[in-house]
């Protein structure tokens, strides 16, 4: 992929934001996803919710001119965390660590902090190139794999 570029989030992309967090391996790989990816009024109802928050910044990643996958900084407990999804199709294509380092120069707030599904090393891959440190694990509920496991906690100083 030639050219990655952030861009805000649209109430045209939703349909397509949802159909990508439906996929399958993806939402293993992401592990904490919805209770029911397949559920549309759910999804419409966070969507709206996260939306109206001021302190969330909410980007799709457009890579070589079409959407592939979505960034968002937010705050959860005090904290300002950083997730994102990209589109399996371009998996393996930087596509992610360049949207991270894109989204970094734009949040500027630090600590940030990244959890990750520990298996999943694509993503924790991506979070220590951009330069996040582990700082820990946790234990938590991953409703796409219907269990437990541990998730790796990371921070950028």
């Amino acid at each position: 992929m030639r050219e990655v570029t952030l861009r805000e989030l649209e109430d045209s992309d939703l349909d397509t934001v949802f159909e990508m967090m439906r996929d399958p391996e993806s939402a293993w790989m992401a592990a904490f996803t919805a209770e029911d990816p397949d559920d549309r009024e759910a999804f419409d109802a966070h969507m709206r919710k996260i939306r109206a928050r001021t302190d969330v910044t909410n980007r799709v990643i457009v890579g070589d001119g079409r959407m592939v996958g979505t960034i968002a900084c937010f705050v959860m407990d005090g904290d300002t965390e950083i997730t994102y999804w990209v589109d399996r199709s371009v998996w393996g294509q930087g596509v992610a660590g360049r949207a991270v380092a894109l989204i970094l120069e734009e949040v500027t707030v630090r600590p940030l902090y990244g959890r990750v599904a520990s298996d999943n090393v694509g993503s924790l891959r991506v979070l220590t190139r951009a330069g996040f440190e582990k700082i820990g694990t946790d234990v938590g509920y991953a409703p796409a794999r219907k269990a437990e496991i541990e998730e790796t906690i990371l921070r950028l100083s």
